[in-house]
């Protein structure tokens, strides 16, 4: 039996409720909510900026045949503003959250639940006082998703691990400009990636 890799979404008051992203598709909304389905959908401003409400994932590994797994990365196909309409010339996007140095994942201790205007637009991650506080101190707070891709991903969990563990988490947000296209998306795919001794 080789290792099994489940993706969780936190969601909640801290330390936060896991749900299991297995066979769903997650969708970016303006509430705090793994499976919001069409309920508070991301808005187009009018001016400035909305955000989604910012997503904290991890991986939950556990399974046999394996001595340890380290060096967890995430990366997309560099075409999410594109393919979504956001308009990264006007500075819309994907964003994720980044450290300035070390591994960019958080640990699940650190967890803190998305806030925002419920039904408008999310806090940014790296917003001064309302931002995430493990990324919001950064210099770096946030990294446009397009950069990171299979050639160039995203390091989230450097640790050595032996046994059955959870990982760091990554934090997501969309970034919506003026110029943002309306309507609904289509699916886009995800990927982390680690090692395997």
């Amino acid at each position: 039996m080789a290792e099994v890799v489940v993706i969780k979404e936190l969601n909640g008051a801290a330390p936060g409720t896991p749900t299991s992203l297995t066979g769903k598709v997650g969708r970016y909304c303006t509430m705090d909510s793994a499976e919001p389905g069409t309920s508070n959908p991301c808005k187009v401003p009018t001016a400035d900026f909305y955000y989604s409400f910012w997503k904290q994932h991890y991986a939950e590994v556990s399974g046999t045949g394996w001595t340890s797994i380290r060096d967890i990365y995430w990366y997309c196909d560099g075409n999410v503003a594109t393919d979504w309409g956001l308009d990264s010339a006007s500075g819309g996007g994907l964003f994720i959250g980044t450290m300035d140095s070390g591994d960019n994942g958080i640990p699940i201790a650190s967890y803190a639940q998305a806030t925002g205007t419920v039904g408008t637009t999310g806090d940014a991650i790296g917003h001064i006082s309302n931002g995430h506080p493990s990324y919001r101190t950064q210099a770096s707070p946030t990294g446009n998703a397009d950069n990171y891709t299979s050639s160039s991903p995203l390091l989230i969990d450097s640790t050595v691990y032996s046994a059955a563990f959870q990982s760091k988490c990554w934090t997501t947000q969309l970034k919506i400009p003026p110029t943002a296209s309306h309507g609904e998306c289509s699916a886009k795919t995800f990927t982390i990636s680690y090692t395997v001794y």
